[in-house]
């Protein structure tokens, strides 16, 4: 085991050297800069800003003076927000985004991971019928258009919650950010669940299994629960990794300062380090989580081995 983990370990090197490469020159493509307002500046303060930040440097030389820096742990300096590293926003807002998001990971798999277990020990009833319908429609519809429907409803109607921003960390200032970033993935969950468990109940050995006469409960618990949830496993990596870095159109829609709102910003604005600051957090947080995934995928599992 140590050993894979090793070599995962290893191979995550260049997969993140490749990431970053391609994010970095597709935001030098891009048209404008972070120093192109609406009104210009004039063309000496434009000289000066530029020769600060290394801009009059060729595209080649400014990749691998980032790619120094990176390796030293420094992400570089914000150029929207003044004065800010980028180590300094994404660590602040990291801070939001993994509350917000574990918070939607636990509702959304525990949730999903119910509500396909019991679609599929009620396969073509109705209960099944309605938890289908309901994970087409949280697969279907947007979370933009989740969040202001429930902000509508339970906030400015029925005054149950807030209308946005983080406040206190309350359950009311929460619950409907993490609602709204958990429903897509909790359809997802449910639809994966549902049918993983479908087929596994009807694998031999569960039949062999239910003629020896064993409990409902220890079939379906024991036996068909573990062979039903690698479809789940593997898709939380890339699930908790969306989720923890926060999802940045929920956190502009709720005005919670996470990494996902600094992304846009950062994204909007031309502001290089800060989107290229998030893009190497995500690709961290999918490589590790991955990694993570692969060992429970061989706990459950007794065929995969990790030698």
């Amino acid at each position: 085991m140590l050993s894979f983990v090793l070599r995962r370990l290893g191979s995550a090197i260049p997969t993140l050297l490749i990431i970053v490469t391609l994010s970095f020159f597709l935001m030098r493509l891009a048209p404008g800069g972070p120093f192109n307002l609406e009104r210009p500046l004039p063309p000496q303060i434009m000289e000066n800003l530029n020769k600060t930040y290394g801009f009059d440097q060729p595209i080649w030389r400014q990749y691998l003076i980032y790619m120094g820096n990176v390796a030293r742990g420094d992400l570089g300096p914000s150029y929207i927000y003044r004065d800010r590293s980028v180590a300094n926003l994404l660590s602040e807002g990291l801070s939001y985004s993994i509350r917000l998001g574990g918070l939607a990971l636990l509702l959304a798999l525990v949730g999903g991971v119910s509500a396909g277990l019991l679609a599929a020990l009620r396969q073509n009833k109705p209960t099944d019928f309605a938890v289908m319908s309901f994970a087409t429609a949280g697969v279907t519809i947007p979370n933009f258009v989740i969040g202001p429907v429930l902000t509508l409803i339970f906030a400015i109607m029925l005054s149950w919650a807030s209308a946005g921003g983080w406040g206190t960390g309350s359950f009311r200032d929460l619950v409907l950010p993490v609602i709204t970033l958990a429903l897509p993935q909790l359809a997802v969950f449910a639809r994966l669940t549902r049918g993983a468990m479908i087929e596994a109940m009807s694998a031999d050995h569960i039949r062999t299994a239910r003629a020896y006469g064993l409990p409902a409960r220890s079939v379906v618990g024991t036996h068909a629960m573990r062979g039903a949830m690698l479809p789940v496993v593997s898709y939380l990596a890339p699930c908790a990794a969306g989720l923890l870095t926060g999802s940045a159109v929920v956190e502009t829609i709720f005005a919670i300062p996470g990494v996902g709102r600094y992304f846009v910003h950062g994204a909007l604005a031309r502001d290089y380090t800060v989107v290229m600051g998030t893009v190497v957090l995500v690709a961290v947080f999918v490589i590790v989580f991955n990694l993570i995934v692969d060992v429970i995928y061989g706990l459950l599992d007794p065929r995969v081995r990790h030698d």
